[in-house]
Parts: C-alpha cells; sequence; structure tokens
C-alpha cells in the first residue's frame, strides 16, 4: 500500500465520529498545525493566494487568480511537511470540463494528497454550474479515482448556501445528495453554521457533512457543530487572514508609534527551530516539483 494510500484509509476513517481539520497555506503552517496534535490538515486556496499576494474566490480578473501549477506546487511543500493526511482544496477543479477535473484529481493522488474539494461555483461568476454538469464533474473525478486503482476522498463542494435566496438550503441538501450518488465520499457545504440549519443538513443529506467556521467572524464552536451533525469541520482561510489582520497591525503601529508590541507573543526563535528540525519527507518536494514543471511545459 502506498503512503497516499494509507494516508487516503486513514482520512477516511477520521469522518465516522466527526474531527477538526485546520487548513494550512505553506510548510511552516502545516508544521505547527501538526505540531498540536491535529489528526489531518486542509489546504485553504485563500491562504495560499494570499501569501501569493493574489486574489480567491471573487476574483476579478484571471490573472490575479492562482493557476494550477502554482497550487500544486504549494500543495506539495505542504503535503511533505507532515506526516498526518492532507487535504486539498482544488477550487472547481481548474476546469470547467469533467475531463479537467478528472486530470486535476489524478494530479492529487499523485502529489500525494489523502483527499480535496471539488466546487460547484462557476469561477469568475457568483453563480453554480448547472446541475447536470455539476454531477458529471464529481462523476468523473470518481472515474478517476477508481481507474487509478487507489483511494483518495473525494470532498464535493456546493456553494448554494453562500450565494443565498430562498432555496438555498433545499437546494444545497439536493446537490449534495446528487454528489454523494455520483461517487463523493463526503459533502461540503459552506455558508450559515447556525445549528438548526447544520441539523437540517446533515438529516437530508445521505453522507458526511463538511462545515466550515470562521468564514465571517468568530461565532460557532467547532464540537457543538459535531454534536449537531457535522462529521469534518475546517476553517478555511480563517488563520491565514487572521495571520495577515496581525501582520497589518505590527506594521500599523510601527508606523504609528514606532513601538515593538507586537513582538511580546511572537514564538521564539529556538522553538520554531525545535519544531521545523525536520526536513522534507524523502526530498519528495523536489520530483513532484519537476513533475509538475513538466505538466506546465507539455499541456
Amino acid at each position: 500500500m502506498s503512503d497516499q494510500d494509507e494516508a487516503a484509509r486513514t482520512f477516511k476513517a477520521l469522518h465516522q465520529d466527526g474531527f477538526i481539520m485546520p487548513n494550512a497555506w505553506d510548510a511552516g503552517s502545516a508544521k505547527i498545525l501538526a505540531a498540536e496534535g491535529f489528526e489531518a490538515i486542509g489546504t485553504t486556496s485563500a491562504g495560499i493566494a494570499f501569501a501569493m499576494g493574489k486574489q480567491d474566490h471573487h476574483v476579478t480578473n484571471a490573472s490575479l487568480g492562482v493557476t494550477r501549477e502554482e497550487m500544486f506546487a504549494r500543495i506539495a511543500e505542504i503535503v511533505d511537511a507532515v506526516s498526518v493526511p492532507v487535504s486539498a482544496d482544488l477550487e472547481a477543479g481548474f476546469g470547467d470540463r469533467p475531463e479537467a477535473v478528472a486530470e486535476t484529481v489524478r494530479m492529487a493522488i499523485e502529489a500525494g494528497l489523502a483527499g480535496g474539494n471539488i466546487e460547484d461555483k462557476i469561477p469568475l461568476a457568483d453563480a453554480l454550474y448547472d446541475e447536470t454538469l455539476a454531477v458529471e464533474r464529481i462523476a468523473a473525478a470518481r472515474a478517476a479515482i477508481t481507474a487509478g486503482g487507489g483511494f483518495f476522498v473525494l470532498n464535493a463542494r456546493t456553494d448554494a448556501l453562500l450565494l443565498g435566496g430562498p432555496e438555498a438550503l433545499p437546494t444545497a441538501a439536493r446537490r449534495a445528495n446528487l454528489f454523494l450518488r455520483a461517487g463523493a465520499d463526503c459533502v461540503f457545504t459552506p455558508g450559515p453554521i447556525a445549528l438548526d440549519t447544520v441539523r437540517t443538513l446533515a438529516g437530508e443529506i445521505e453522507g458526511p457533512l463538511n462545515v466550515v467556521a470562521g468564514l465571517k467572524g468568530a461565532d460557532g464552536n467547532a464540537r457543538a457543530l459535531i454534536a449537531a451533525g457535522a462529521r469534518r469541520i475546517s476553517v478555511g482561510g480563517s488563520i491565514a487572514r487572521s495571520a495577515l489582520a496581525f501582520v497589518r497591525r505590527c506594521a500599523q503601529e510601527l508606523r504609528e508609534q514606532g513601538s515593538f508590541a507586537y513582538a511580546a507573543d511572537q514564538i521564539s526563535q529556538s522553538d520554531i527551530n525545535a519544531l521545523f528540525a525536520t526536513a522534507p519527507a524523502s526530498g519528495k518536494t523536489r520530483g513532484r516539483y519537476s513533475w509538475i514543471r513538466i505538466r506546465r511545459v507539455y499541456s
């Protein structure tokens, strides 16, 4: 059994009882999260984009978004940095057609990921893919996993709740079930996290439910969400955005006051060095970077 296959099987088993999965944006953040005892780590497309000075989700121009090659380069660093399973935010699969989604999932498995999200929001638009096409995209992802003969936790995301509207909740539940029947292992419904909403979704959806917290504020509690029926709690880009907010406060203090109070709570140099004492796993990052470059040249 390959390392990727073993990680994916371990990751899927976590969905039985419910777990909390924070999201990293680089090797350093991944190592810190893993050191705190989390059993799995997600990547955050927002955190990765912001670290590159680019946009995420509401991208105003394609040139301001992260390319598939850029995203996988950062994902490779995160996978190699930790020993726990990593699930990636694969956005909309980096292409509209089912064939593009299938190729992205094949790349994800080759990169050593235990799982990944495929969302149904059309890039550069506040709209969902046509429902038939959205289902075909998930089916293509599952076919790619099956053809590879391995294991991979496919998380189908619907943005119906984020887009809102009077039919948002039933639309989210319907799409989630269609995605599960098409081959998804679990479903992701970002948006409101009121406990009543989570209970309704958990009761209507035919598979494990992923809920994201911290999108717009500090409300909610992961353990309460699991008790309400969610099986997986992620935090999206909230840790990354909080880190950037701290950077801005540091800059404002320096500019406006000339003081260094921000430095009082920093992790010590020795503690960070001790935490980062392990090198990337078996030099795998170099191999995957070469593979990513080859895809860029010949695709």
